[in-house]
């Protein structure tokens, strides 16, 4: 089972874009996925065609509470398991703070399951005890990041974070990749702190490019991924070639089945 964070301590990245795009393209090439939604915003859930206001069972309950998951889980809107968010997530941190294995709680409630090829986690826009148990929960971590000032200087505090993760506990948390989202080539900004991202990190930065798109800013409204919304636009492209770049990644795609990226 692959499970990966999906992080950046940075707001208006296309995090939770990233999540939802990437779970429900993975789920449509074959791969039975799970999406945690671990932000008390509940962005991911809403965009999963959940409504979090109604969610009154939730990760909260999961994680903090007895509640089992086959009663948390829900279906999404494109056939992808979730595992919904909402502001009752908030107290989780609090509650979390005082628990002796507070960074562990998320990886003790997953060893129990093992019915999924992929789980992506949808962390929330800090550095806090939410983001560190996906941390120490996962194998790796994707990061997106737009291509603008400061976009180095938050990726380095994460990456020194994912340091101190491995050093304490999960040796085996790897970089799955740099995302370049709201990329947009006319900009001579974006250009440059591309130039430098594939400089610095080389073939951690993916190949796949997630281009400005109306089309991902239109779909979370309608509560489906984008691909459901528009499968032909750029965006939902741009999403199904990073799921099949993962996956070659991981070996486990043929390379003539890949979507043309």
């Amino acid at each position: 089972m692959h499970i990966v964070a999906v992080a950046n301590q940075k707001g208006g990245v296309g995090k939770t874009t990233t999540s939802v795009n990437l779970a429900a393209s993975l789920e449509s090439l074959g791969k039975k996925t799970l999406l945690i939604d671990l932000d008390p915003q509940g962005n991911a859930t809403m965009g999963s065609g959940v409504d979090k206001h109604a969610a009154t069972i939730n990760s909260y309950h999961w994680l903090v509470e007895s509640a089992r998951f086959d009663e948390v889980r829900r279906d999404s809107s494109a056939e992808y398991s979730i595992i919904p968010s909402n502001t009752d997530l908030t107290a989780a941190e609090m509650d979390l703070l005082r628990s002796e294995r507070r960074n562990f709680r998320l990886k003790e409630k997953l060893e129990a399951i093992n019915s999924f090829e992929y789980v992506i986690i949808d962390c929330p826009p800090s550095l806090n005890v939410l983001t560190l148990n996906a941390l120490f929960t996962s194998g790796s971590v994707l990061i997106p990041v737009q291509c603008e000032y400061y976009a180095l200087e938050g990726l380095s505090a994460l990456l020194e974070t994912v340091d101190g993760v491995r050093n304490n506990g999960n040796s085996d948390l790897g970089l799955e990749g740099i995302l370049r989202t709201m990329f947009d080539t006319r900009i001579s900004l974006t250009r440059e702190v591309s130039r430098q991202l594939i400089q610095h990190f080389k073939d951690k930065v993916y190949r796949t490019v997630i281009p400005r798109n109306v089309r991902l800013a239109e779909a979370p409204s309608h509560g489906i991924p984008a691909m459901l919304y528009d499968r032909t636009s750029r965006g939902a492209v741009a999403y199904q070639a990073l799921a099949a770049e993962m996956l070659r990644n991981h070996m486990e795609t043929p390379e003539e089945e890949m979507v043309c990226e």
